[in-house]
């Protein structure tokens, strides 16, 4: 057990926000899995100011039986504060709020917002102490190691977070230059949870129990993420929660097992948004539960042009013979 402020957490792994893909479904979903704590997709402060329907709706979620957050972006201290009061009106099941600091993607930073951020570590703290002025719940931060190798400036920035009142801090080892290629740098965050006085949860290529032991034994973090590497390997989850809770390695799944998640996945998503959009967005996640499996690229060749709805979902799974 560990606390975010006031908030306790149960276990060491935490669902990660992925734009357009952790919906309430897919979170519903995961949880089960083990993860103790969950971020919703990242939440615009000008949609929530202005009042958009979309950005509306990622605040639409019910108790899923562990602390859920909202991840905002934005650049402006001021609108950060607004935006979490309008959902804490919105909402009174946000556990925390999440700053995005991190996100690499250019149509986010040529806005100042995301990773930009870490361009200006007083801008950082100033953030996150205009919403501890209006919050009554813990706030945390996102970031990366900086922009790129020229300002790898992390350590500054998680002072003025520290100095702000931030209540934990997770970090992408990766600059915002490198985007989501080659490999994490968790050497350059070796103990780093030492010179903290909030949690450090880790995040960055998470694909194996070996990579979160390895990751958590050089950072020494309290938790970590699990983003990319949930796709269609919810297991995943158990397998580090149960090792870090017991010291066990589970086995990874068999293919029967897979097929029966990937199923339900896609129900779950079908009741949580509609067949059609559901379809849609399940297209580039159903993939991901048969790879590395005998014959997978057959079978996902067809789910990522014949999946159409359910029914096509559970013949396309019917028909697996490995």
């Amino acid at each position: 057990m560990w606390k975010i402020g006031n908030l306790e957490i149960s276990g060491k792994v935490v669902l990660a926000p992925m734009a357009g893909i952790t919906s309430v479904g897919y979170r519903t979903f995961m949880v089960p899995f083990g993860a103790s704590m969950c971020v919703t997709e990242m939440v615009s402060d000008m949609g929530l100011i202005y009042g958009n329907d979309e950005t509306k709706e990622y605040l639409e979620f019910n108790d899923c039986g562990i602390p859920t957050g909202v991840q905002l972006f934005g650049f402006d201290p001021i609108n950060f504060a607004k935006s979490a009061q309008i959902a804490q009106k919105m909402n009174n099941n946000i556990a925390f709020f999440d700053v995005n600091m991190g996100c690499p993607v250019p149509k986010v930073t040529k806005t100042g917002a995301g990773s930009s951020l870490m361009k200006n570590p007083k801008l950082c703290g100033d953030i996150i102490r205009e919403l501890k002025k209006v919050c009554s719940v813990p706030i945390t931060a996102k970031i990366r190691l900086g922009w790129d190798d020229k300002s790898v400036n992390f350590l500054e920035v998680i002072s003025q977070l520290e100095k702000a009142g931030v209540d934990a801090i997770a970090i992408h080892a990766r600059t915002r230059a490198e985007l989501y290629s080659g490999t994490p740098h968790y050497e350059m965050l070796k103990d780093l949870q030492e010179r903290m006085n909030v949690p450090l949860i880790i995040s960055g290529n998470i694909f194996s129990l070996e990579q979160a032991i390895e990751a958590m034994d050089i950072t020494g973090a309290t938790a970590l993420m699990v983003a990319r590497g949930g796709m269609g390997n919810p297991f995943l989850i158990r397998q580090i929660d149960h090792y870090f809770r017991t010291g066990e390695k589970l086995s990874d799944p068999t293919i029967e097992q897979q097929k029966q998640w990937c199923l339900e996945l896609g129900e779950i998503l079908t009741r949580s948004m509609g067949e059609l959009r559901a379809m849609r967005i399940y297209r580039g996640i159903a993939t991901k539960f048969f790879s590395g499996f005998p014959g997978a690229k057959a079978v996902n060749i067809k789910l990522a042009t014949e999946l159409t709805d359910l029914n096509s979902l559970k013949r396309i799974l019917n028909s697996i013979q490995i």
